[in-house]
């Protein structure tokens, strides 16, 4: 394939690798291109070591696009499964529009970035494991070493092409880049290769490495289980799941665990965590955003004028069936009947509701998570103060009334810079690809279907407590970084003369936050009082897992909470095979919430939306009887 072999880097050339260099009589005349580097400079220890890094760069999607190219497959994998909508307004990033309404046509630009960009790290993978065997000044244990790093990243390029493309060709560094590229048609399956490229990194590469950011056994091994489970190999999956929880650790040497608080998970100062299995390493820069956590930039609250992260762009919006997903009842469990999406139990809004007018917030059971993961009008947003409402929201009639919270940076963050700067947008917070609690829920999927019903309600209540942590819960408090006063009672807060509209106090005596909407300060109807959220969370009994079709409904559905805007929606309901049903289910409710969002008729196509259509301009490179359009377009 032509494509999958045209090099990006700045600093190599293919015809330096590959091609040699050609002798002339008059010596004088040949001048180097600028930027290349000598095939010598490349067969050394250190050029391959660059090589490498190269390879992680592009796990961003920055190298082609960079929105959606990157691993959070925010567009692929949550807007698709129902986690969230587009946002913005109808207009913004309009090759979005038909992706999020599977209406997706093979000459998409998105779906042309997601396959470049995956194709680019394996090319870049390929390049390292071609060159290595001409380095001299490697150590045996640097070259298994590095095949192994090099491995996993292509595995993990081609676990993203496959779980969003199925057919897809497989390129290896064994291949001639000048004869073969063009004819490696995409009619196998690649499972296996994958698999096996996933499972040489897990029994070769060491327990801990040099830099925190490298893959090592562990990561490896986790995602080895994750390809297992994709094909329903479960007893094989399993086994290596339990090798990883018992015995993995972060390349840093840390015991895998759960972070103690799901509310300092995503924060700056806490990546590269117990949790953090395998994470993309972001740095902020201001005048160089290639490494910044690029893949999220644009989803941040719309602000105009008001205090809050961003400033754009106003993408990544939670759907109202997402966030009533996390209604939960008297006992603090989640609804699992569906009843979340009834008039009764689902969550109060501010739809339609200015922000300058009265609104309080839903005072139903929820659990916690939901306000770590959504950002609602009135609960406090990071230390940004309280959720304002429609002043964030681009579109709240297109958009709804919710913003994206995870992986938002705080006002804290912004402020104490990580070293290398931060750019509007291009945070330095690291992306986790996978975290350890993705790695419970799969080995409870594996225990419900092959092994112990109790092993499985034991992994589900470990992340069910994690959340029941109180420490992590949201509190008003959380408002005062930018609050203009913290009083203990009535009368001090009316007397505050110097307050503006959409300014905010603290109540200690209620554990409350009041903004002045605007009028005469001295009078209570002036202002608006957000008081705390009602969090209820419990376990799970022995009697909620007492068969395999419970257990497998409430492991399923505590992905969806725990993982809820981490780009895994959508492929877990393909691979479970209830993708139409849901996706069905979720536009019947959603379109009554925001009906202009929606086009007049919306529905999933079964045997042909689980994977998007090829990219036109690759059939058109390659030739059709080369790349086959996957079934449907």
């Amino acid at each position: 394939m032509r494509r999958i072999f045209r090099n990006k880097f700045t600093y190599l050339s293919i015809g330096a690798l590959f091609l040699g260099s050609v002798a002339c009589k008059d010596s004088f005349l040949e001048v180097p291109v600028t930027g290349q580097v000598s095939l010598d400079q490349i067969t050394s220890k250190k050029g391959v070591e660059g090589l490498l890094i190269g390879v992680y760069s592009v796990m961003n999607g920055r190298d082609s696009g960079p929105w959606h190219a990157g691993a959070s497959n925010w567009l692929w994998g949550s807007i698709r499964g129902g986690d969230a909508n587009k946002g913005t307004n109808s207009g913004d990033f309009s090759s979005m529009n038909p992706i999020e309404n599977f209406e997706t046509e093979p000459t998409n630009t998105e779906v042309l970035s997601k396959w470049r960009g995956s194709f680019e790290g394996v090319a870049r993978a390929n390049q390292v494991l071609a060159i290595l065997p001409k380095v001299t000044d490697v150590s045996d244990a640097d070259v298994t070493r590095i095949t192994g790093e090099a491995r996993f990243l292509r595995g993990h390029y081609y676990f993203e092409l496959r779980k969003t493309f199925k057919k897809v060709p497989w390129v290896d560094e064994t291949m001639d880049y000048k004869t073969g590229a063009e004819t490696v048609p995409n009619t196998e399956e690649i499972w296996a290769n994958i698999e096996a490229d996933f499972r040489y990194a897990y029994e070769n590469l060491p327990e801990t490495q040099s830099e925190v950011g490298r893959a090592n056994k562990w990561a490896a091994g986790a995602f080895l289980g994750k390809v297992l489970l994709y094909q329903n190999k479960y007893s094989e999956a399993k086994t290596v799941f339990d090798d990883v929880i018992a015995n993995g650790q972060t390349t840093n040497g840390k015991k895998y665990g759960l972070f103690p608080s799901f509310k300092g998970l995503f924060r700056l100062s806490n990546e590269n965590s117990q949790e953090s299995v395998f994470a993309y390493q972001a740095t902020g820069a201001a005048q160089n955003t290639n490494n910044a956590n690029t893949d999220l930039a644009m989803n941040y609250p719309y602000n105009t004028g008001t205090s809050g992260p961003g400033n754009c762009c106003g993408f990544f919006h939670p759907s109202f069936e997402m966030a009533s997903s996390f209604r939960t009842n008297a006992n603090g469990l989640p609804l699992l009947d569906g009843s979340y999406k009834t008039t009764a139990n689902e969550l109060k809004t501010d739809q339609t509701v200015t922000s300058s007018s009265a609104f309080s917030i839903d005072e139903g059971n929820v659990d916690p998570r939901l306000d770590h993961t959504i950002g609602r009008r009135g609960v406090p947003f990071l230390d940004w103060g309280p959720h304002p409402g429609q002043d964030w929201i681009r579109d709240q009639t297109y958009a709804g009334p919710y913003t994206p919270k995870k992986y938002s940076y705080s006002s804290a963050e912004s402020s104490s810079l990580d070293g290398s700067g931060w750019t509007p947008g291009y945070t330095a917070t690291n992306f986790m690809i996978m975290r350890f609690a993705d790695v419970l829920l799969m080995a409870a999927e594996c225990e419900v279907e092959v092994g112990s019903l109790a092993k499985a309600l034991e992994y589900v209540n470990m992340i069910r407590e994690r959340a029941s942590n109180e420490a992590g819960f949201v509190k008003a408090s959380d408002n005062a970084e930018k609050a203009f006063a913290t009083v203990s009672n009535e009368a001090a807060m009316l007397a505050l003369t110097e307050i503006n509209p959409k300014q905010w106090v603290i109540r200690s005596d209620r554990n409350s936050t009041f903004v002045y909407l605007g009028g005469e300060r001295n009078k209570l109807t002036s202002w608006n009082e957000y008081k705390q959220p009602v969090y209820k969370i419990g376990l799970y009994s022995s009697a909620d897992f007492a068969t395999q079709a419970q257990a497998r409904d409430r492991v399923r559905f505590e992905r969806k909470l725990e993982l809820a805007m981490e780009g895994q929606r959508f492929f877990d309901l393909v691979r479970w095979d209830v993708v139409e049903g849901d996706i069905t289910a979720y536009f019947a409710y959603e379109t009554k919430k925001i009906p202009t969002h929606f086009p007049a008729k919306v529905e999933f196509k079964k045997g042909q939306d689980e994977y998007l259509p090829i990219p036109q301009a690759e059939i058109d490179l390659q030739g059709k009887d080369i790349l086959k359009q996957n079934d449907g377009y």
